[in-house]
């Protein structure tokens, strides 16, 4: 038996077979009529509708054969196909391919065969229109022309067939689209009759399908609109200009109940094959919970720029004696509330007494209006501890009531008296002391737990603004206030040392205002402090440097172990770095007492890695051997080669650690204790220093004994010295080179007052830099198009366009594109620094900032700028 062949294109051959849709589908009736219309014609026992797919052939039809399919091995119809031409075997027995086949000799005993192939689509061979009979038998041209005839009628079923199938699945398509979409969507006729409405669109409406089908869909609009509704209908269909349909605008819905529910509106007109509009598909959007949102962000925004004002600004409120009415007011707005008073708490021998600040004017009469000057005035406190005041700022309970007057506290009210409603009294803590409280009555919001909660910021803040206000009134001088707004702003942070690792802008944008302003207070020249005065400054500078340090090292620690610290290794001589470290520590060693020996080294070694962090390294071994060294203590700096390693070893003469906690040196946040102690710290520098000699490649140990001391040793790999390297020239500093004789722009791009007044009062020593600030990018722009600076400094997080969009509307400008811009900001991660860079910023600062970085950077960059103008014509 002769197998057939495979024809060339049987892969787009199987293709357009699956197209069609039809294999292993149920008997139809044309297809069983047009089989039997073959048998009555030629007169044979047996006609087949053949599909020939991969493995096998399948019989759309089958008259006169009782199975259904055969194998393709088998088929005579397969040998049609790859004929490609219709196959005529008048006697199987005398045709070598076919006489050994098993269907001739077993059932159904083929002795004739005449098969037509079939070619639906794109001319592909599918399958045959085949005629059997068990008797050889001639046949004609005509019969085969014949044949053909009838395969061209069952080609045009199996088109039929398809067509079906493909409407079908476009009807089911329709059908999930519309009835089990997740979108409203209601379908009208010309006339805005309602003649489908998916269940969606019922659940939003508020409707069943029966009361709506055959209604005037403008029965779901606002009756505002209503009346106008059919006449956009009509309108659009006579040819006249579109408000909403094949547009979309945002609207409102009626729903059953009566209220509206904000929702996107779009309608699509569908028009019969002449033009003609039939009906209209409207989708509607529910925008409840963006506009929820909405109202949130707002309320939100709202809460934030009281909290930043009352901050921010609260000298200029308290000189002006507005930061109580301030406060007030904006707690009303806040809380949609007619009435609202805001106190400070006075302790007494018996009981606390309400001092009110600010008060909403509830008089009634001349009695009442004189009560209430006595109050806003300070003459008059309030100490009954049993009213719904006096539970608040006597006891420090939170009073929530939406019914007063049935209030077991209430006391009585005059006759005449405002109605009050609801009432919330919040106490106000300071570190577990009552400091204060406000109240509100007549708030148009819900009072509950989720509205004191958000509230919770706003009483923080009152909190912080009690204090100081008793500060400024206890004291008269600004440095003194700052200071302890600084103490408390230290306290509040140590308070919340997880939130600092994801809010270091927000940290370092004050920090960046407190370490300024006192170095530019610590170095002033027209203004020299008083002794007394620098060990202030000194105290709040040193300080905002430690909490900075401390955010580093939390934020450092973060990012060695994500693997984000970028490391510059390359061969540096290790007795450089530890005279540099040792240089720096020098005035702690000595104001320690500890006595500081660096043992000789038999030869300049040099390792690979990276300087600064490998100061960092022996910056916070030789910390911790000065802190928890004895008095008058000692210290040892070895090195040793050993093989390939340089070990470097710090011997302190300290109390020692127990062998059994050892292994807990190395875990971050974990101080053994220590944090029990005077000593400062947060338990993290030597998890920093293990993840920095590891990523230089190097070990890291400790061997301690109690009472005796400890030796903290790392290693770094042994490397030959680079000799490329070259001395770094220093940059010229375009200060001192008078003889430019240029006047610098430099614009400022800051929307925080505080950072404008110090970049102010640093650039007061450039006498040659005109400064302008503007709080925008876009004024920015404008400014910069009309006025090109020599130099922009940008901070990146600003009101509107942020600094990334304004820089890169610059680089699209020709006339802007050749202004360079540093980028200062609080974003002080690497990524930050690298993604600033590769933005286009010619140089990335960050805050807080540093004074002498930041004049060595603005040198370099107003030197070139001078250099090029004096180059120009």
């Amino acid at each position: 038996m002769q197998a057939p062949n495979t024809p060339h294109n049987e892969t787009q051959r199987l293709a357009a077979l699956h197209a069609l849709q039809v294999l292993d589908t149920p008997k139809q009736q044309a297809f069983e009529r047009m089989t039997q219309l073959a048998r009555d014609l030629f007169d044979v026992p047996i006609a087949l509708v053949s599909l020939v797919d991969k493995e096998r052939q399948w019989f759309k039809s089958h008259q006169g054969l009782d199975v259904c399919e055969t194998s393709r091995e088998l088929s005579f119809c397969a040998h049609a196909i790859a004929h490609d031409a219709p196959l005529v075997i008048e006697d199987t027995l005398q045709d070598e391919r076919f006489f050994d086949n098993p269907l001739v000799g077993d059932l159904p005993h083929i002795r004739f065969y005449a098969g037509y192939p079939l070619r639906p689509t794109n001319g592909m061979a599918i399958g045959t229109l085949c005629l059997i009979d068990s008797q050889p038998r001639l046949f004609s041209e005509r019969d085969v022309k014949l044949l053909g005839s009838l395969a061209g009628q069952v080609e045009e079923l199996l088109r039929q067939h398809q067509l079906q199938a493909e409407l079908t699945r476009t009807a089911s398509h329709f059908e999930a689209l519309f009835t089990k979409s997740a979108t409203a969507k209601i379908r009208i006729d010309h006339t805005g009759i309602i003649i489908g409405i998916n269940p969606f669109a019922l659940a939003l409406l508020g409707y069943v399908e029966a009361e709506l089908i055959g209604q005037n869909v403008a029965m779901l609009t606002p009756p505002n609109i209503a009346a106008q509704h059919d006449s956009f209908i009509s309108r659009y269909i006579q040819g006249g200009e579109p408000t909403v349909i094949g547009r979309g605008r945002e609207v409102e819905a009626l729903h059953k109940s009566g209220h509206h529910i904000p929702v996107h509106l779009a309608i699509n007109a569908i028009h019969d094959d002449q033009g003609a509009v039939v009906e209209f598909l409207g989708v509607l959007t529910d925008l409840t919970g963006i506009y929820d949102a909405n109202r949130r962000i707002r309320k939100e925004e709202n809460l934030l720029k009281v909290l930043h004002q009352g901050i921010t600004d609260y000298q200029a409120l308290m000189s002006g004696e507005r930061l109580w009415t301030f406060l007030m007011e904006a707690l009303r707005e806040l809380t949609d509330s007619d009435y609202a008073l805001i106190g400070e708490v006075m302790p007494t021998d018996t009981t606390n007494a309400l001092k009110i600040h600010a008060i909403t004017d509830l008089s009634w009469s001349e009695e009442s209006k004189h009560l209430m000057e006595q109050l806003r005035s300070g003459n008059m406190t309030l100490t009954n501890p049993n009213s719904l005041l006096g539970r608040v700022f006597a006891s420090g309970d939170v009073i929530m009531t939406n019914d007063v007057y049935r209030h077991t506290k209430r006391g009585g009210f005059p006759s005449g008296h405002p109605r009050i409603d609801n009432y919330l009294g919040v106490p106000i803590f300071n570190g577990g002391q009552l400091i204060g409280m406000f109240a509100i009555a007549n708030s148009k919001q819900p009072l509950n737990q989720a509205l004191l909660d958000w509230l919770q910021p706003f009483t923080d803040t009152c909190a912080l603004l009690i204090n100081l206000y008793r500060q400024m009134a206890e004291r008269d001088q600004v440095m003194s206030d700052l200071g302890a707004a600084r103490d408390l702003a230290e306290k509040a942070n140590q308070a919340k040392s997880e939130f600092l690792s994801s809010m270091s802008h927000e940290l370092r944008t004050p920090l960046n205002a407190i370490i300024g302003f006192s170095q530019l207070l610590g170095k002033a020249r027209r203004d020299p402090l008083s002794d007394k005065q620098q060990r202030q400054v000194g105290q709040i500078e040193k300080s905002g440097q430690h909490l900075l340090s401390l955010i580093n090292e939390v934020l450092d620690l973060a990012r060695i172990e994500a693997g984000h610290v970028p490391l510059s290794i390359e061969p540096i001589l290790i007795q450089n770095v530890l005279d540099d470290a040792c240089s720096t520590l020098e005035a702690t060693i000595e104001a320690a007492g500890i006595t500081l020996t660096c043992l000789p080294f038999s030869e300049p070694w040099y390792v690979a890695a990276d300087y600064t962090r490998t100061k960092q390294v022996l910056l916070n071994l030789l910390s911790n051997a000065i802190k928890y060294n004895r008095q008058h203590g000692t210290i040892s700096i070895a090195a040793e080669a050993l093989d390939t390693e340089l070990r470097i070893s710090i011997i302190d003469s300290g109390t020692g650690i127990a062998i059994e906690r050892q292994h807990e040196l190395f875990e971050p946040f974990n101080r053994l204790d220590a944090e029990h102690g005077s000593i400062e710290g947060t338990g993290i520098g030597l998890a920093i220093t293990r993840e920095l000699v590891e990523r230089m490649q190097g070990r890291i140990g400790v061997t301690s004994h109690p009472d005796i001391g400890s030796t903290f040793w790392f290693t770094l790999p042994i490397t030959e010295r680079d000799t490329s390297e070259e001395p770094a020239s220093a940059f010229k500093s375009a200060g001192a080179n008078a003889s430019l004789q240029h006047q610098f722009q430099l614009l400022y791009i800051e929307d925080n007052p505080a950072n404008q007044r110090l970049m102010e009062d640093i650039l007061e020593e450039f006498s040659h830099v005109r400064l302008q600030t503007v709080a925008s990018a876009e004024l920015g722009l404008e400014i910069m198009r009309h006025s090109p600076p020599d130099l922009v400094l940008m901070d990146i997080h600003l009101p509107g366009m942020n600094g990334f969009q304004a820089l890169d509307i610059m680089q699209q400008d020709p006339q802007l594109k050749h202004i360079k811009v540093i980028a200062l900001s609080a974003n002080a991660m690497e990524r930050d620094r690298s993604y600033g860079l590769a933005a286009g910023f010619k140089d990335y600062l960050t805050k807080p900032i540093d004074i002498d970085k930041l004049t060595l950077t603005l040198n370099h960059f107003l030197y070139a700028a001078a250099i090029t103008s004096r180059k120009t014509p």
